[in-house]
């Protein structure tokens, strides 16, 4: 046991060493040439080379390792492979204007990548631990196994349709226009629903092993531990990288150029702002309903100038 929690250790050391590393390489490469096409591309393919470093290193290939190793690759490959397609057509990455030639505010986005990584990446990687697999495995494909692998498959589609929907109709209509076509007619992220549903998905495989009393001691503790990953990202999405920087703001930049705002605000009041629900019941929805269990906080709202917040509340 003991041996097994020091490899533990020196486990994810390896893991976090490896992440620096990979992202310090590129951050070099966008820094010096002021490049952003290797950003999403660094990001993404690292959870694949851990998942992939992580699984070849434990020395054992019980189902489960390789269901949600496999599931890690498969959808950091087609997130940084859609992110790169998309980045070489647009030319740069707005999100760096501002960063892209100071280097200490630059490298902290390279470092808060790094620890996004690293930490989503956990439930795979303490899966594929010394202090894990030396305990004997259960067959895979119990209950928590199998809504494990309907909910990745859920989540996948749902990222991946939205992502390419969004896609084809920017590349086809112009800024004026209201993207409240296919699975956005429902949700106006369902791409962060769906990446979110993902992650859940792969830590439900990951801690079955826990859940059903399989492992034991600091195992035990370490594979309940790794929701942090999923939780992790939900925070980001929610409340740093993802819905702030899309709701607001460009609710306002529609309101301060005359884009169509009146088209705008009828689908922001008509469609939910992550789950999927049909939009004529949400149109119709309770203010309160919408703020609690739709998650449409008032932070996201964005209020034009003329009107008075506190009325509209």
């Amino acid at each position: 046991m003991a041996v097994a929690h020091v490899l533990d250790n020196y486990y994810l050391g390896i893991t976090a060493i490896v992440t620096v590393a990979y992202q310090l390489f590129f951050f070099a490469i966008a820094y010096s040439f002021k490049f952003d096409k290797l950003t999403d591309l660094a990001g993404g393919t690292n959870f694949a080379i851990l998942a992939i470093l992580t699984l070849s290193l434990s020395g054992y290939h019980h189902a489960r390792q390789v269901v949600a190793s496999l599931f890690l690759i498969l959808w950091a490959v087609r997130l940084s492979s859609f992110l790169f397609f998309r980045i070489l057509r647009t030319g740069s990455d707005d999100r760096f204007d501002d960063k892209r030639d100071k280097f200490f505010p630059f490298l902290g986005f390279w470092v808060f990548q790094m620890i996004w990584v690293w930490t989503v990446s956990l439930p795979v990687t303490i899966l594929n631990s010394p202090n894990v697999t030396q305990y004997p495995q259960h067959s895979f494909g119990t209950g928590r196994d199998i809504a494990g692998i309907v909910l990745f498959t859920i989540g996948f589609l749902m990222e991946s349709v939205s992502d390419m929907q969004k896609y084809n109709f920017r590349k086809s209509h112009d800024g004026y226009a209201v993207c409240d076509v296919g699975l956005f007619k429902v949700s106006r992220h369902p791409n962060y629903f769906g990446e979110i549903i993902i992650q859940f998905s792969i830590y439900m495989i990951a801690v079955s092993s826990a859940a059903d009393g399989y492992v034991s001691g600091q195992a035990y503790k370490a594979l309940y531990a790794t929701i942090l990953g999923p939780i992790l990202l939900t925070v980001l999405l929610m409340f740093v990288s993802g819905l702030p920087l899309s709701e607001r703001p460009k609710a306002k930049a529609r309101y301060d150029k005359g884009n169509n705002w009146e088209g705008y605000k009828r689908w922001l009041d008509r469609t939910s702002i992550l789950i999927p629900f049909p939009p004529q019941l949400y149109e119709k929805m309770p203010l309160f309903l919408k703020r609690t269990i739709f998650l449409e906080f008032p932070m996201y709202v964005f209020y034009p100038p003329s009107a008075d917040a506190g009325v509209i509340e």
